[in-house]
């Protein structure tokens, strides 16, 4: 059976995971909370090919449940492609007849890169909550390793949505001198204390499940009710008010019947409830307890004495940020104060604020307008190299 995937105008086809595994004993990773792990593997994909002199490599960050499959098919019969598939392919903003694309899982993840539910060596069982807790930073470090590892000195471009922008921002302020631009979108400095509230109520309905075992559930039941819950929590911050009412309004799913028992009547109620059994069929709950840990850590003006113009002041990097209209998980205020911070310690930095009603998830769809700006910073930035 002929392979049309492959054929399709602007994919890159079949793709591979691969894993790259360092700091094997006696060697280690050094966190930020003091802790050492060891050993470390990342899971990540490469599409196109790198350069002669290595100047076209560009490193894709993942948000929450990301992965390192970014883009193409891993088989014949896959139903969907990579997360971001729809700018990272030939002709597309990444183009992957022009650049090289890497992109990598977190570590604290669940899918190939090292994380509560790995193998603790010490004890070979599952790590669960003994996995020590990570931050951004720390995952910054991880790819610094995979970076090197892959022969290149300096990235043409660190780009990413969400806490894919958080990696991104801090890619160029702990290694500087090997980050060219950088392209952050619907992201923030830190995390707002409204932001910080809903991962709280999503890890507690994990903590609550009856399943959880304090996170020691790997050979038993897993918590998927309460990991659904906190899926169906987290789902409503992604999307906007209008885009909601637009897909669902008060629509029922029994035409306009109410049962008057406790059922799953609106339509708006059935499509959550898909959404969190989708998302427990291929997370693990634990891994969303570090990440949205990570996420509410990442603070860049509290590590630089609460002024943001002092965490980019080292930086070497050209910015484009991205904010989205109705994101009002980050909003483009927040954009906007990166930007600000930017200009005012002298970087170069262009901001595009795109009009939608599709919430936070805008960055993940399909935009004719963010794929032209990033495709056109890319250009402009690749032209420096001399290539």
């Amino acid at each position: 059976m002929k392979d049309t995937r492959q054929s399709t105008v602007g994919s890159v086809g079949l793709v591979k995971t691969h894993y790259f595994t360092f700091a094997e004993p006696p060697g280690h990773l050094a966190l930020v909370s003091g802790k050492r792990l060891s050993p470390v593997t990342l899971a990540y994909e490469t599409y196109g090919k790198l350069n002669s002199d290595a100047t076209n490599a560009v490193l894709i960050l993942h948000a929450l449940s990301g992965t390192a499959h970014a883009a193409g098919y891993h088989s014949t019969n896959d139903r969907y492609a990579g997360w971001w598939d729809h700018y990272i392919g030939p002709g597309k903003a990444f183009d992957t007849d022009k650049y090289f694309i890497i992109c990598s899982n977190v570590i604290g993840g669940c899918n190939g890169s090292t994380g509560p539910s790995s193998i603790n060596p010490e004890t070979g069982k599952e790590y669960a909550l003994d996995f020590p807790v990570v931050t951004i930073r720390d995952m910054v470090n991880a790819q610094w390793r995979l970076i090197g590892h892959l022969g290149i000195s300096k990235l043409l471009a660190v780009s990413g949505g969400s806490m894919g922008g958080m990696q991104a921002l801090q890619w160029a302020i702990s290694f500087p001198e090997m980050v060219q631009s950088v392209i952050a979108i619907a992201t923030a400095s830190s995390l707002s204390a409204q932001g910080i509230a809903f991962n709280e109520v999503g890890r507690q309905a994990i903590f609550r499940d009856p399943n959880f075992n304090n996170g020691d559930y790997y050979s038993g039941n897993s918590p998927v009710s309460g990991l659904s819950l906190a899926r169906m929590i987290a789902h409503i911050t992604y999307l906007s008010d209008k885009i909601m009412h637009e897909k669902f309004g008060r629509r029922l799913q029994n035409k306009d019947l109410f049962s008057f028992k406790f059922d799953t009547e609106f339509m708006v109620e059935n499509y959550l409830h898909a959404m969190g059994l989708k998302f427990v069929s291929r997370f693990d709950a634990n891994s969303y307890l570090y990440i949205t840990k990570a996420i509410d850590y990442f603070d860049l003006k509290s590590e630089h004495e609460g002024r943001l113009t002092s965490a980019f002041e080292g930086v070497l990097s050209d910015f484009l940020v991205i904010g989205f209209t109705t994101d009002w998980l980050y909003p483009s205020a927040q954009s906007r104060e990166i930007v600000n911070a930017l200009r005012v310690a002298g970087k170069n930095v262009v901001y595009t604020e795109i009009e939608t009603d599709k919430g936070h998830d805008a960055f993940l769809l399909p935009d004719d307008r963010m794929e032209r700006d990033i495709a056109n910073f890319l250009k402009r930035e690749f032209e420096k190299t001399g290539r």
